[in-house]
């Protein structure tokens, strides 16, 4: 047998919440630590007093007491780890593991009894269910009657939130009430503040980022006191995980944040972090409301009576001496600027990111603390907006994905190298190396294929041949047939020079065959919408949306039905894996009811209608494009005919003007001409280009 055995997807009981985690028994210690929030029970084996096996709820669980009164249990091992365990414990601890049997039974009445933080319930001699005390937040007395409550968590999808026991009216020997003998014996174990006695220290008006405002801050020797104009908060140290003190990008100031689990709550708002800032520049003299002796004794000359120094400084070792946690600060990372920290977005608000030794931590709106062990990857994004900046993300193995944004690109070689040297998982790694250069980004987007702008360059392409096309169709229609008259003769200098100075076209062989074929090209007409078939199932976003859109609105009063689509948006990220498979198949269920549907309205004749009604427009339009073949042909003998003649009006019109105004109106004639007489061209059968006259009501003549 190995010096250590570890057992993974081990869980431990929090308010009313599993948390799964590691568990290693080794010679000198056994040391649990948790997933979540990666906090560290550490229980030195001399300490061990009980170890017992158990079945419960998850499988096996184990029991362990330690001398100074602490219980925990750990559940989620398989039948045979126990001889394993066994086996262990008896090599390597004086303590043996023992089986304790629970009772099943489901009766109600017992025996109350209290060891260390836990109420136990017996019943003959076997426990029924424990209570661990420090859940408790209140208890109430009545007649015969002990009310205990208990901290609701957030994280539990139930919680348990009341318990009433019945204590029977037999007086102690000494005359006590029961119900105020069970009451105390609660309440002295229960996690119960009350500000009884003076505080170590006083702190005034601290500016507080989170919650908001300036508060007075009382330090007690067993929890933190937030004093402010309108609310009050009590931390106790057992809630508070981590501590960090970070400098401000501009160097001026600090931010000293304190990481609590569970959270400050007020109202519906939870509070994870609390933020303080302070100034550099403020000093500040302090005295410790105790002895020097007790201090001496309590803080092992961690701190002393009189201190003086920054005001940060003092705030953030007297909290290091009584939480007994180490400040976590930033590491080796300095940004393009100097700074240990990057500035960036994270939810439309900006911020500050800090690279640390074992995480990332944005201050300070929402605050955010990743560490490198619940990463599973990260991602470099090219910005959205501009190539100025880019955006970093983080994903988590619980499936969360954090953004941050605009950050600027002279800080992507620093953040790239840092994130290398940590080893963390680059999603696209060989895409970043191609791009990075000298400042860490490429400065145009030419080097990524953009296959938007691609299909709008051919699309544009496309419609400039056809402008092309269509003018070529139309000069040979005019060209094409019409004889050259005296006048134009006359004025074949001009329109030679118009020709020198404009580039010649190349000349269409067929262009009536071309015009012919597009004439045949029937219009693309509208699909009609079958109001009889099967509506298209929806996704599984939009089935999330529909079932979540009253208990957004209900949580947000007020908000808009374009926030309440951004809000969802958020939501649906955040929603695990697992949640969103659920949706998934009530999604792919969806579709096969439709794919079922339609094939049934399909068998049974449906579509009939529209269909038909399709067929009579296709029908209207080869219809239409026959008739204009034939008008086309007419038109073509039509030209042919009036070849040699001119009609007396148009002759004395070009007679009447002078060379060179005859040009120019000529040309405007022209155009002119073309214009009014284009719509005509589709429903005349005459049309000649230069003896082509429209009336008011748009139709073609000529003389």
């Amino acid at each position: 047998m190995g010096d250590t055995l570890e057992f993974s997807d081990i869980f431990q009981e929090v308010k009313g919440c599993w948390n799964d985690g590691r568990l290693r028994f080794s010679k000198q210690t056994v040391v649990y630590k948790s997933n979540k929030t990666g906090k560290v029970d550490s229980i030195p084996v001399p300490d061990l007093s009980l170890a017992q096996w158990r079945r419960v709820c998850l499988g096996h669980g184990i029991k362990l007491a330690t001398s100074n009164g602490h219980i925990y249990k750990y559940d989620g091992f398989k039948d045979t780890d126990f001889e394993k365990i066994s086996a262990f414990f008896k090599a390597n601890y004086k303590v043996e593991l023992t089986e304790k049997d629970m009772c099943v039974k489901g009766w109600n009445w017992g025996t109350a009894k209290f060891s260390g933080p836990l109420l136990s319930f017996d019943i003959n001699d076997s426990p029924a269910f424990e209570i661990p005390l420090a859940s408790v937040s209140q208890c109430a007395t009545g007649k015969n009657e002990v009310t205990v409550e208990f901290h609701q968590n957030d994280d539990a999808e139930v919680s348990l939130m009341e318990v009433r026991f019945y204590v029977p009216p037999n007086a102690a020997d000494d005359g006590t009430d029961p119900v105020e003998v069970f009451s105390q014996n609660v309440l002295s174990r229960a996690d119960v503040i009350q500000a009884t006695g003076d505080a170590v220290c006083i702190f005034k008006e601290l500016q507080c980022l989170t919650p908001r405002g300036r508060y007075d801050i009382r330090i007690y020797p067993t929890f933190l006191h937030l004093h402010g104009k309108t609310f009050d908060y009590k931390i106790p140290y057992t809630t508070v995980l981590r501590l960090f003190l970070l400098p401000h990008k501009d160097q001026r100031q600090m931010f000293f944040v304190i990481s609590l689990d569970p959270p400050i709550k007020q109202g519906q708002t939870r509070y994870h972090f609390l933020i303080l800032l302070f100034s550099k520049d403020e000093d500040v003299n302090l005295t410790l409301n105790m002895s020097e002796e007790e201090v001496e004794r309590r803080f092992e000359g961690k701190l002393n009576k009189n201190m003086s120094g920054s005001l940060y400084e003092m705030v953030s070792r007297v909290m290091k001496a009584l939480v007994n946690r180490k400040i976590t600060v930033p590491g080796n990372f300095q940004g393009h600027s100097g700074a240990q920290c990057i500035t960036c977005s994270y939810k439309a608000s900006s911020g500050l990111l800090y690279p640390l030794e074992r995480g990332f931590i944005y201050v300070h709106k929402p605050p955010v603390h990743l560490r490198f062990e619940e990463i599973s990857c990260v991602n470099f994004a090219r910005g959205t907006t501009t190539t100025r900046s880019f955006d970093f993300e983080i994903e988590t193995k619980q499936g969360n994905q954090y953004t941050f944004s605009s950050i600027e690109r002279e800080e992507y070689g620093k953040l790239f190298d840092f994130v290398n040297a940590k080893k963390l998982s680059i999603k696209n790694r060989g895409l970043r190396e191609d791009m990075k250069k000298k400042d860490g980004y490429s400065d145009s987007d030419e080097d990524e294929h953009d296959a938007y702008l691609e299909r709008m360059k051919e699309e544009g392409k496309i419609r400039e041949e056809g402008d092309d096309d269509s003018e070529g169709d139309e000069s040979g229609e005019f060209d094409s047939n019409a004889s050259v008259s005296d006048s134009e003769a006359e004025d074949g200098d001009s329109e030679d020079e118009g020709k020198k100075k404009k580039p010649e076209k190349k000349p269409k062989k067929a262009p009536k065959e071309k015009k012919e074929k597009k004439e045949r090209k029937p219009r693309r007409e509208k699909k009609v919408k079958d109001a009889g078939a099967p509506k298209r199932p929806m996704s599984a976003y939009m089935l999330w949306l529909n079932a979540s859109r009253e208990r957004i609105r209900s949580e947000n009063p007020g908000i808009s039905i374009t926030e309440i689509s951004k809000k969802a948006g958020e939501m649906w990220k955040q929603i695990d894996k697992s949640s969103k498979e659920e949706w998934d198949k009530k999604a792919e269920e969806a579709k096969r009811q439709y794919e079922k549907a339609m094939k049934e309205y399909k068998e049974s004749g449906g579509g009939g209608a529209s269909s038909s009604a399709v067929k009579e427009k296709k029908k209207k339009v080869v219809k239409a494009d026959t008739n204009k073949r034939k008008s086309g042909g007419e038109s073509e003998r039509d030209k042919s005919m009036n070849d040699s003649f001119k009609s007396k009006e148009f002759i004395s019109s070009e007679e009447s003007s002078s060379e060179s105004d005859h040009g120019k109106s000529k040309s405007k004639k022209r155009k002119v001409t073309d214009q009014a007489c284009f719509p005509a061209l589709q429903q005349c059968s005459v049309y000649h280009a230069s003896a082509c006259h429209c009336d008011a009501s748009g139709r073609s003549a000529t003389s």
